[in-house]
């Protein structure tokens, strides 16, 4: 990845945290690694655990921000999840996967972006 394209992406992604405080998520990790990929932002949003991806786009040239999100994507995001929440031992938790799309004059966001099965964790 450019240099500048990852320079974009953490911009996004400061932008979405300073947006998800405001929204009223409490920031628990941010950039949350293991070896399936990364997490951009993991949050609190009225008790429920949210993994958010941050998807961030100076035109729509090449589509929606959130449209990269696909079931390739969100698979992997399940797998992190998961790996996410055996190593901070968290069980019984309502847990969901939110989208934020930062563009250059708006910040959106898609709560319950997409559902987990099981055909994404095997």
């Amino acid at each position: 990845m450019s240099k500048q394209r990852t320079n974009l992406g953490r911009k996004g992604e400061k932008i979405s945290v300073e947006f998800l405080r405001k929204q009223g998520y409490k920031i628990m990790d941010r950039n949350y690694r293991c070896p399936q990929g990364e997490i951009d932002i993991v949050a609190r949003d009225k008790g429920v655990l949210c993994f958010v991806e941050v998807k961030t786009r100076r035109t729509e040239k090449y589509g929606l921000p959130a449209e990269a999100v696909d079931w390739h994507k969100q698979k992997k995001l399940a797998r992190i999840a998961l790996t996410y929440l055996k190593e901070k031992n968290i069980s019984q938790q309502d847990l969901r996967f939110d989208v934020v799309s930062v563009y250059p004059d708006r910040i959106e966001i898609i709560k319950d972006a997409f559902l987990v099965t099981d055909d994404y964790i095997y």
